[in-house]
């Protein structure tokens, strides 16, 4: 399977709990941080729900 990455660019601090949690399960931890996930439908519908804290890198 295709590989992507995954970078917070917002905090999670003053964010909805279920926000939090979802970037926590998508396993970044810091602002600036970038993880590697497999591009599966499940990773992709965390993105979707916090996209507006994090950027995909294809």
């Amino acid at each position: 399977m295709a590989k992507i990455k995954i970078k917070l660019v917002k905090s999670k601090i003053g964010k909805v709990e279920a926000h939090r949690k979802t970037v926590e399960a998508l396993g970044l931890r810091k602002v600036g941080q970038v993880v590697e996930k497999e591009d599966t439908p499940q990773i992709r519908g965390m993105i979707q729900k916090v996209n507006h804290m994090v950027e995909v890198i294809e």
